[in-house]
């Protein structure tokens, strides 16, 4: 059994390029289109059940057809990471399954007038739960709205989640210490800074974090212009990799 996840947008909510800046990132992104990078998500896949992993992308109505994936699984309800899903809620037929952290408030209206959408699907930290056989298991992230990341586990790969967070919490370090996952995909918005920032790593964070959790292949996402131009300029540590929008992560 075989599970793929493929980075759909590997930004923050700026993207890049970002509006009206011309650094050097961005200037690269407006030349180059491979350097663009869209709002936070992926696309998991587990053998042929396809599951949308946040919806921060504004064109998931043209991306996928009806019958085209079975649920999403949301990281938090900031808007980008969600704003998908408010034209694509007003669409017609079959229920859309949407897990997600117990958030009372969701996201603007999403709740009053969910659709098509089905938001019953709360989840809770560290409950293990079955999407189609993978075993998705909640982790607590640190953030200013409820967030949670996802150990995705097959029979034989562990992929970690963990977007958007500003380090971890102790439990939180404690689970993936002991789950060993084989691929740890986290937030790195920012270059290498003297403290860690509020609501998303920088890269020393991250470094540290690994040298607790130990996973041979670390993938860098939710990244800034600003961390774009750094890595411009200066490698990545062995073991780490900047993500970028299409990236394939396959695991047997």
């Amino acid at each position: 059994m075989s599970l793929t996840i493929t980075l759909t947008g590997t930004g923050g909510a700026q993207l890049v390029p970002v509006w009206g800046c011309r650094c050097a990132a961005c200037e690269r992104a407006h030349a180059e289109p491979q350097h663009r990078r869209q709002p936070c998500s992926a696309v998991v896949k587990f053998n042929e059940a396809v599951t949308l992993l946040d919806a921060g992308m504004t064109d998931i109505m043209a991306r996928w057809q009806p019958g085209g994936f079975r649920q999403f699984l949301l990281t938090h309800y900031h808007m980008d990471h969600v704003q998908g899903l408010f034209t694509l809620r007003w669409g017609v037929g079959e229920k859309i399954p949407v897990y997600g952290p117990p958030d009372e408030a969701g996201c603007d209206d999403i709740f009053k007038h969910p659709g098509v959408l089905d938001f019953s699907h709360t989840v809770e930290p560290f409950v293990v739960f079955d999407l189609q056989g993978l075993q998705v298991t909640p982790v607590p992230l640190i953030h200013s709205k409820l967030t949670f990341g996802y150990l995705l586990e097959s029979a034989h790969s562990r992929v970690a989640w963990l977007s958007d967070t500003a380090g971890l919490p102790e439990k939180s370090l404690k689970f993936l210490q002991a789950s060993r996952p084989d691929v740890m995909v986290i937030d790195c918005s920012h270059e290498p800074r003297p403290q860690t920032p509020a609501n998303h790593c920088d890269l020393n964070t991250v470094i540290a974090l690994n040298e607790q959790i130990r996973c041979p292949r670390v993938v860098l996402t939710h990244i800034s212009h600003q961390f774009d131009v750094w890595m411009m300029r200066n490698p990545l540590p062995a073991g780490f990799e900047a993500g970028y929008d299409g990236m394939v992560i396959a695991l047997d």
